[in-house]
């Protein structure tokens, strides 16, 4: 292990990798050490059995400005799902879609019966404000949580009942004590984008940032204990020296290794099953207007990206809110079946993944960015010091290199005894 480096990077996720490949970019010597047992953070897809399984069902839309700089994004080859949404109610289901990219969908969502001219007319100009506002005007709008916001907008009836389901699972929590400036944010991002995942999966995003990086930089199953803006010390005891420190861990950890406070961290667990033939084709998110069980939401990722179920099959993905095992994939399976119609019995239970810290609560008044500098040298980085996404998360990884790559130089510039 080097003595020494530029910048130390604790923590492999997309905060940690982008800072990271900012700075070698730059001619920084970068070291990055990642707790687990490969790159990616909360960004991460186990291939299992010709299965490609996230970590949660996890998009990325390529209308992140942030990803449109940061990734290459023709070369993950991304597959979006359709922009719409399938609603089940009581046996009959109906697809809500943006006429302009689902176009063959467009008598179906004016047939839907979810609202009237009122409701529906009150949710065109919800999301036409968010969509094609200035950003500057949407971070000027006074904040208030967003069940609030949909009450003063008029989304009260059933239409604003499939905006919430449909926003359930993207913001983890059914209360809508989120942000509404934050959540507006996102909606701008639907409207202008289609949530896709890559082709082989997601983790193949952490996997371009990482091969940006010098094969030295990157040590994997290398936990760090203690972290100072001269250096940090690993699980081994060992320690590097370097100029400046970046804390990319989750927020919890880096809560941890600064002294800070972590926010309130918001919880999902995603179930996959093996279909012997797909449930839907549709490429939508489908939700369950009536509730019947604790599903937010479920979709058939191998409809648009065929990888993942490429032994056979179709994979179904379904996702409930708070942390989970086995005990609720039975409610789970009977639910998906009655959203799409189908005799489940035949499905294969893969696994379930409980993400504890899914996303961090932003609540309203939560600035869109953060302080990322703890002390002089020693700075944070995440989607808890940015917006609550992957844009927030890549924002952030910028941030943090620009103070850190300042700091490194002006240390430069000095006599640096510990180097």
């Amino acid at each position: 292990m080097a003595e020494s480096c530029d910048v130390a990077v604790v923590g492999a996720g997309l905060a940690g990798l982008a800072a990271a490949v900012r700075l070698h970019g730059a001619g920084l010597d970068v070291r990055v050490f990642e707790a687990g047992d490969a790159p990616g953070g909360r960004v991460r897809t186990d291939r299992r059995d010709g299965l490609l399984l996230d970590h949660g069902f996890q998009l990325l839309n390529p209308s992140y400005p942030e990803a449109g700089r940061v990734l290459d994004l023709p070369a993950l080859d991304l597959r979006p799902f359709a922009a719409g949404v399938a609603v089940h109610r009581a046996g009959r289901r109906s697809v809500l879609a943006d006429p302009r990219r689902l176009p063959g969908a467009t008598w179906q969502t004016v047939r839907a019966p979810f609202g009237g001219l009122g409701e529906r007319a009150a949710a065109v100009r919800w999301f036409a404000g968010a969509a094609y506002a200035p950003a500057a005007a949407l971070r000027r709008r006074p904040d208030e949580s967003l069940e609030q916001r949909f009450a003063r907008r008029g989304l009260t009836g059933d239409l604003g009942r499939v905006v919430r389901l449909f926003l359930a699972g993207t913001l983890a929590e059914e209360d809508f004590t989120t942000s509404a400036r934050f959540a507006e944010f996102l909606v701008r991002s639907f409207v202008r984008g289609t949530p896709s995942v890559p082709a082989q999966g997601m983790q193949a995003i952490p996997e371009q940032l990482a091969a940006r990086l010098p094969a030295a930089a990157l040590y994997l199953a290398r936990p760090v204990r203690a972290v100072g803006p001269d250096g940090v010390t690993t699980d081994t005891g060992d320690h590097v020296a370097a100029r400046a420190v970046i804390v990319a861990a989750d927020p919890v950890t880096a809560a941890g290794l600064t002294g800070g406070t972590p926010p309130r961290m918001k919880a999902l667990t995603t179930y996959y099953h093996l279909a012997p033939e797909p449930p839907a084709t549709n490429g939508l998110l489908h939700v369950d207007f009536d509730r019947t069980g604790p599903m937010v939401n479920t979709a058939v990722p191998s409809t648009v990206a065929p990888a993942y179920a490429a032994g056979g099959g179709a994979l179904v993905s379904t996702s409930v809110l708070g942390v989970h095992g086995d005990e609720l994939e039975p409610q789970v399976r009977a639910q998906a079946a009655r959203v799409y119609g189908v005799d489940a019995s035949r499905w294969d239970y893969v696994a379930a993944y409980p993400i504890p810290g899914a996303l961090p609560a932003m609540p309203p008044g939560t600035p869109l960015q953060r302080r990322l500098e703890v002390t002089p040298g020693l700075i944070l980085a995440g989607d808890h010091r940015d917006t609550a996404s992957l844009q927030g998360a890549l924002v952030s990884g910028r941030r943090a290199a620009d103070l850190a790559l300042t700091t490194a130089l002006r240390q430069r510039s000095r006599s640096s005894p510990q180097l």
